[in-house]
């Protein structure tokens, strides 16, 4: 039985699988859990990060104004599904991803530079006050998605390089780094394969350490007659070599079926972005952005995940 290597979180938001499904993943049947109103001025709220915080939740959110700004802000919640945000923007870009390392909470994101999209870094003890690294890649990326601990003495990040359009380069890379400033060794991952995400793909939440490897969620695309639709994919890569792919599911996990994922600013897109654990349970709670407008939440368990991997292998031989 799949095992997630970490600490126990016994107030992980949960609801159990509905009587008679047998999807890989479920959703919660009061989603959205966030809506587009809940800041001031918002045009929407989607793609956005949570972490566990003491006996609470804390959490960065991405927030489109009506001048169709992107920003940051903060929020709080005790049960990691009612959700209290702030008003102050504390940085531009979008699609944050949120990390525990080295014992302070790290925040990566998408944000703005003259020359196209980096990834920044912060970080935060309280989530009043950031320390702001020097951006992690050179102009142009997205996707940039911190793990939880060094490998081999280095942090690791997943990014998608790219250009200054929307789609072409559709790949996931690795690169490492000794102090979080300088960065190399980079590593390509996995290109798009299968017909649901043959557009391009992009790193999701926080990689989960498991006993089979580094469980990775991710997005894929698909470019259809009616534009695109992005759903959420998974895969194992090594937990020494993280750029080493174990197994990698030839199919999604989930993708737009309810109305707030086909309705909304950008139609039909499923985009995770944070993960909770609880490693005594195994249970998984993703957070994902619902038609570029609203935060949904969906479950599922390691044993589940890492089974329906393994039975949509496309790296058996």
């Amino acid at each position: 039985m799949a095992k997630i290597i970490g600490d126990a979180l016994p107030n992980i938001p949960w609801q159990d699988r509905p009587m008679g499904n047998t999807d890989p993943v479920w959703r919660y049947t009061e989603n959205p859990i966030i809506d587009r109103t809940a800041v001031k001025d918002a045009n929407s709220i989607f793609n956005s990060a949570v972490v566990p915080y003491g006996d609470e939740f804390r959490g960065v959110f991405r927030l489109d104004d009506i001048t169709r700004e992107q920003y940051l802000v903060t929020g709080e919640s005790k049960d990691g599904i009612h959700w209290r945000l702030n008003d102050e923007k504390i940085f531009r870009g979008y699609d944050p991803r949120l990390t525990k390392l080295d014992g302070r909470y790290f925040l990566s994101w998408v944000c703005h530079t003259d020359k196209g999209t980096s990834i920044g870094i912060a970080a935060t003890d309280d989530f009043l006050s950031w320390d702001r690294y020097e951006n992690a890649v050179l102009p142009v990326s997205r996707n940039g998605v911190l793990f939880p601990r060094k490998v081999g003495g280095n942090y690791m990040l997943f990014t998608r390089p790219c250009d200054k359009g929307h789609t072409p380069y559709g790949d996931i890379f690795l690169s490492q780094s000794p102090d979080l400033t300088y960065w190399g060794k980079h590593r390509f991952v996995i290109s798009p394969v299968n017909n649901w995400e043959m557009t391009k793909v992009g790193a999701g939440p926080t990689p989960i350490e498991t006993d089979e490897g580094w469980l990775c969620f991710y997005h894929g695309v698909i470019t259809s007659c009616n534009g695109f639709t992005y759903s959420m994919g998974a895969m194992l890569t090594d937990l020494n070599e993280p750029w080493k792919v174990l197994h990698r599911a030839d199919c999604y996990l989930l993708s737009p079926r309810e109305l707030y994922e086909f309705v909304g600013d950008v139609p039909n897109v499923v985009f995770p972005c944070a993960a909770l654990t609880d490693a005594d349970t195994g249970r998984i709670a993703i957070y994902y952005g619902g038609a570029d407008t609203v935060v949904g939440l969906a479950f599922t368990t390691v044993e589940d995940t890492v089974k329906f991997i393994k039975a949509h292998d496309m790296c058996r031989a």
